[in-house]
């Protein structure tokens, strides 16, 4: 089980995917360039198969923006994109409404 202490670890943040591009490596993954509100970051995500380019930029998704980074497939991961898994596939989760850039996710 996981305690609160667990979860106050990690940093959920919202972004904007600002540039979308297939993974060079792998069919089923995205690379997308974010900013956490002047922070910019590239995050890789498996959610080619459910998402167009022109669907993701601009959109607005919760991130976890304190993980350590990762290389996956040859690109650096330096974040985490949160999406809810439908029998269709990932659903990206996003804010309700536009929200600044970078704003903490309690």
């Amino acid at each position: 089980m996981a305690t609160i202490e667990d979860l106050v670890k990690l940093k959920l943040q919202i972004a904007e995917i600002k540039e979308v591009n297939e993974h060079p490596d792998a069919d089923r993954l995205y690379v997308l360039k974010i900013d956490l509100g002047g922070d910019e970051r590239q995050l890789v995500a498996g959610i080619r198969k459910n998402y167009a380019p022109d669907e993701l930029v601009g959109k607005q998704i919760v991130v976890i923006s304190n993980l350590e980074p990762a290389v996956i497939r040859g690109q650096e991961s330096q974040g985490m994109l949160l999406a809810a898994l439908s029998e269709d596939g990932p659903v990206i989760l996003t804010p309700e409404k536009k929200v600044t850039l970078g704003s903490n996710i309690r």
